[in-house]
């Protein structure tokens, strides 16, 4: 298992640091002189030349990249070209709204999906088997911003249940969760479908074991045999997902952050990227990045120490 831990995390911190250098070198492929876009057209070629030597880009490519990474190394992520504020404390405004909002997005199709998935499996082929069949494949064939403007519209317009955008201003924390409700059903409406099928294959399989039908042969409880025995199996493919999911989301919550008008990650690398503030893009895109590799980290780890036979794998 620390092979494997260690194995994992040099994978991991490879990754991040490809992924970064690949995403810093497609930022300056963006048509667009920065400081036009910046310093507006009245701005005369010399100050021009000025705010690139400021921000480093007059340097080649290669410069501005091993200059970068070496301040990050340092917990330096720059400096924002409009408020002339450092990146990090920027960030660290935005990412518990979108934190929140992953975590809410996960956790509601976690409680729905795997149930579900569960039930589907135990009665295999029966009426409510093909509905959840059918609402599962319906659901994730939504894209999620589809969804947030049907929920916007329906939900919040036309009955007025929900809050429309922007969040709380309480620091209530059920107040907070009542803002969150329709970006993350939004968001989260498809990972219900993801969850639900992948049970449902996984309990199928784990069901046709020889070790069931031995317990079941002995005269166990049927519901001790599922929830104590197979759940138990078919769950572990289930929590590589989860893991995958959550940093996933965290790319699939800029169109609700857009969509609803609400401060988090996604929506100020947007904004950003429209605007050419290289630094602050580049200091989400590492957020972003290391999250979700992280993440993904995290649930390799636990499917290998859920089932051994994955350390063998690499």
């Amino acid at each position: 298992m620390v092979n494997y831990v260690l194995k994992r995390t040099i994978l991991a911190i490879l990754i991040i640091i490809l992924a970064i250098a690949v995403l810093f070198c497609m930022v300056f492929l963006i048509p667009g002189d920065p400081a036009a876009i910046a310093l507006g057209p009245r701005a005369t070629p010399e100050i021009k030349q000025a705010f690139r030597e400021s921000m480093g880009l007059d340097k080649p490519i290669i410069v501005q990249l091993f200059r970068f990474f070496t301040n990050v190394l340092q917990g330096d992520l720059g400096v924002d070209v409009w408020s002339r504020r450092s990146v990090s404390t920027i960030l660290l405004e935005v990412i518990p709204h979108t934190l929140g909002l992953v975590l809410l997005s996960i956790v509601w199709p976690v409680v729905i999906g795997i149930p579900m998935g569960c039930y589907a499996a135990i009665h295999r082929h029966g009426l409510l088997d093909k509905v959840i069949g059918v609402v599962s494949v319906g659901v994730i064939a939504i894209p999620s911003f589809v969804v947030a403007i049907y929920a916007l519209l329906f939900f919040a317009v036309k009955l007025r249940w929900f809050p429309a955008i922007g969040v709380s201003d309480r620091g209530n924390i059920l107040n907070q969760v009542y803002y969150l409700v329709l970006p993350a059903f939004a968001i989260g409406l498809g990972w219900v479908g993801y969850l639900a099928r992948l049970v449902r294959a996984s309990m199928l399989e784990v069901l046709g074991e020889n070790y069931i039908r031995t317990a079941r042969s002995f005269g166990i409880p049927e519901s001790v045999v599922i929830f104590k025995h197979a759940l138990k199996v078919a769950i572990v493919p289930t929590v590589a997902l989860i893991g995958v999911g959550i940093g996933s989301l965290v790319s699939g919550a800029v169109f609700a952050e857009i969509v609803f008008s609400r401060p988090g990650i996604g929506k100020l690398i947007y904004d950003s990227v429209i605007t050419r503030n290289y630094p602050l893009v580049m200091g989400g895109v590492i957020v972003t990045t290391s999250f979700l590799v992280i993440c993904t980290l995290v649930a390799d780890l636990l499917n290998a120490y859920l089932d051994p036979r994955v350390r063998e794998k690499l």
